[in-house]
């Protein structure tokens, strides 16, 4: 237990560490304008008309770094900042969610396969809340039946999360990528604008990575602990 606290800690203040730079790197880029003028919303709109993306929805949503694309209502959701925003910040964010509309229409395999995967991941999420509370109270070391197949539950839903965390991170490096390809190639962002654009964008992958890395470990110690219950 004591390796769990650990474990939890450490992955938890990595986080706070990334999540922080991340801010203060959009805040950073946000008042940096791009040579274009447009806003967030001008690009998405713009990025969506280069790639012939006639179906895509771009709406302004609500909150700091919110930004999205929900494959299934095919909706772009752009924070005020990023929406009204005519920055560097705002045109990488935009840029990256526009990477997966153009991920989905182009049938993306990793993003495909991320998007079957979430239905799994709800549900594993609900059951693993009821089980962790279990291993909280030590029913993991109950009598060997039942105490082995509450860590084989539980393992398997720290692995349906590691497999999604470890899924997600080619989908979001690729929407990256696109990004920042439309942006070079177009001229949106030129200089240092686009490698301000770049640095933005690593480090909101840095919080992804950081997740993964957290899920995969917590998958590898309770898997331990299921074998060392044998």
């Amino acid at each position: 237990m004591i390796f769990y606290y650990v474990i939890i800690g450490f992955f938890t203040l990595v986080g706070f560490l990334i999540s922080s730079r991340l801010k203060s790197k959009f805040k950073k880029y946000s008042r940096v304008p791009t040579s274009s003028g447009m806003s967030g919303a001008e690009i998405a709109q713009a990025m969506m008309a280069h790639y012939n993306i006639h179906d895509v929805k771009i709406t302004q949503g609500r909150g700091m770094l919110t930004d999205h694309y929900n494959p299934q209502t095919k909706t772009i959701s752009l924070s005020p900042d990023v929406y009204q925003g005519r920055s560097v910040a705002a045109a990488a964010v935009a840029a990256h969610e526009c990477g997966h509309a153009v991920q989905h229409a182009t049938a993306y395999s990793m993003l495909q396969t991320r998007s079957k995967l979430v239905p799994v991941v709800q549900f594993s999420s609900r059951i693993q809340q009821l089980l962790f509370m279990g291993f909280i109270f030590g029913m993991a070391g109950a009598g060997s039946g039942i105490g082995g197949m509450f860590m084989i539950a539980l393992t398997i839903t720290f692995g349906v999360t590691a497999l999604f965390s470890l899924v997600t991170l080619p989908v979001e490096f690729d929407a990256s990528r696109r990004a920042l390809a439309w942006l070079d190639d177009t001229g949106t962002t030129v200089g240092a604008e686009y490698e301000g654009a770049k640095d933005a964008l690593w480090w909101a992958a840095m919080t992804y990575v950081s997740a993964a890395l957290s899920a995969l470990v917590m998958f590898l110690y309770f898997a331990l602990q299921m074998l060392g219950n044998d």
